[in-house]
Protein backbone atom coordinates (compact mmCIF):
# COMPACT_ATOMS: atom_id res chain seq x y z
CA UNK A 1 0.00 0.00 0.00
CA UNK A 2 1.22 3.26 -0.96
CA UNK A 3 2.26 5.51 1.96
CA UNK A 4 3.68 9.05 2.73
CA UNK A 5 5.31 10.26 5.81
CA UNK A 6 5.84 13.78 6.51
CA UNK A 7 8.38 15.70 8.75
CA UNK A 8 10.48 18.30 9.61
CA UNK A 9 7.18 20.68 11.37
CA UNK A 10 7.21 22.40 14.16
CA UNK A 11 7.60 26.16 15.74
CA UNK A 12 9.20 28.91 14.29
CA UNK A 13 9.34 32.44 14.71
CA UNK A 14 8.20 34.89 11.85
CA UNK A 15 10.83 35.07 9.48
CA UNK A 16 12.67 31.75 9.75
CA UNK A 17 12.59 28.64 7.79
CA UNK A 18 11.53 25.31 7.66
CA UNK A 19 12.40 22.36 5.70
CA UNK A 20 9.39 19.76 5.05
CA UNK A 21 10.22 16.29 3.67
CA UNK A 22 7.69 13.96 2.86
CA UNK A 23 9.21 10.06 2.24
CA UNK A 24 7.39 7.67 0.06
CA UNK A 25 6.95 4.13 0.37
CA UNK A 26 4.91 1.03 -1.49
CA UNK A 27 4.87 3.07 -4.32
CA UNK A 28 6.51 4.40 -7.90
CA UNK A 29 7.66 7.68 -7.21
CA UNK A 30 9.80 8.92 -9.20
CA UNK A 31 7.13 9.29 -12.39
CA UNK A 32 4.61 10.92 -10.53
CA UNK A 33 4.36 14.50 -9.50
CA UNK A 34 4.29 15.31 -6.09
CA UNK A 35 2.61 18.49 -4.37
CA UNK A 36 2.30 20.34 -0.61
CA UNK A 37 -0.92 21.55 0.50
CA UNK A 38 -1.87 23.15 3.73
CA UNK A 39 -4.75 23.50 5.74
CA UNK A 40 -5.20 25.87 8.50
CA UNK A 41 -7.71 25.58 11.41
CA UNK A 42 -11.10 26.10 9.97
CA UNK A 43 -10.24 26.39 6.78
CA UNK A 44 -10.34 24.37 3.17
CA UNK A 45 -6.91 22.79 2.52
CA UNK A 46 -5.36 24.77 -0.12
CA UNK A 47 -2.29 24.34 -2.86
CA UNK A 48 1.02 25.20 -2.14
CA UNK A 49 3.03 23.70 -4.49
CA UNK A 50 3.69 21.44 -6.99
CA UNK A 51 6.69 19.70 -8.59
CA UNK A 52 6.31 17.15 -11.85
CA UNK A 53 7.96 13.72 -12.10
CA UNK A 54 10.74 15.85 -14.23
CA UNK A 55 11.12 18.58 -12.14
CA UNK A 56 9.31 21.21 -13.18
CA UNK A 57 8.03 23.30 -10.35
CA UNK A 58 4.77 25.69 -9.51
CA UNK A 59 3.25 27.31 -6.57
CA UNK A 60 0.98 29.52 -4.93
CA UNK A 61 1.01 33.08 -5.24
CA UNK A 62 1.13 33.63 -1.20
CA UNK A 63 4.50 31.51 -1.44
CA UNK A 64 5.97 32.19 -4.52
CA UNK A 65 9.60 33.44 -3.74
CA UNK A 66 9.86 32.01 -0.15
CA UNK A 67 9.09 28.42 -0.09
CA UNK A 68 10.79 25.77 -3.17
CA UNK A 69 9.67 22.29 -3.99
CA UNK A 70 12.04 19.91 -4.70
CA UNK A 71 12.45 15.89 -4.76
CA UNK A 72 15.16 13.65 -4.88
CA UNK A 73 13.86 10.14 -6.54
CA UNK A 74 16.90 7.98 -5.65
CA UNK A 75 15.66 8.79 -1.67
CA UNK A 76 11.15 8.76 -2.88
CA UNK A 77 11.72 12.16 -0.72
CA UNK A 78 10.14 15.60 -1.68
CA UNK A 79 11.04 18.42 0.29
CA UNK A 80 9.65 22.03 0.81
CA UNK A 81 12.22 23.97 1.92
CA UNK A 82 9.99 27.25 3.81
CA UNK A 83 11.70 30.88 4.23
CA UNK A 84 10.48 34.16 5.60
CA UNK A 85 7.93 31.99 7.15
CA UNK A 86 4.66 34.28 8.40
CA UNK A 87 2.03 33.66 11.09
CA UNK A 88 -0.49 33.07 8.31
CA UNK A 89 1.78 30.18 7.26
CA UNK A 90 0.51 28.56 10.25
CA UNK A 91 -1.16 25.29 9.15
CA UNK A 92 -0.82 21.25 8.67
CA UNK A 93 0.97 21.05 5.57
CA UNK A 94 0.37 17.88 3.55
CA UNK A 95 1.99 15.73 0.99
CA UNK A 96 0.42 13.98 -1.53
CA UNK A 97 1.13 11.89 -4.60
CA UNK A 98 -1.03 13.93 -7.40
CA UNK A 99 -0.74 10.75 -9.51
CA UNK A 100 -2.81 8.19 -7.59
CA UNK A 101 -4.34 11.07 -4.92
CA UNK A 102 -2.92 9.93 -1.83
CA UNK A 103 -2.08 11.63 0.78
CA UNK A 104 0.50 11.75 3.73
CA UNK A 105 -0.88 11.90 7.45
CA UNK A 106 0.00 15.82 7.75
CA UNK A 107 3.30 18.00 10.20
CA UNK A 108 2.24 21.02 11.60
CA UNK A 109 4.00 24.19 11.30
CA UNK A 110 3.55 26.87 13.63
CA UNK A 111 4.51 30.51 13.21
CA UNK A 112 5.00 33.19 16.18
CA UNK A 113 4.79 36.84 15.28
Amino acid sequence: QVQLVESGGGLVQAGGSLRLSCVASGSIFSNSAMGWYRQAPGKQREWVATITNIGNTDYADSVKGRFTISRDNAKKTVYLQMNSLRPEDTAVYYCRNIWNGYWGQGTQVSVSS
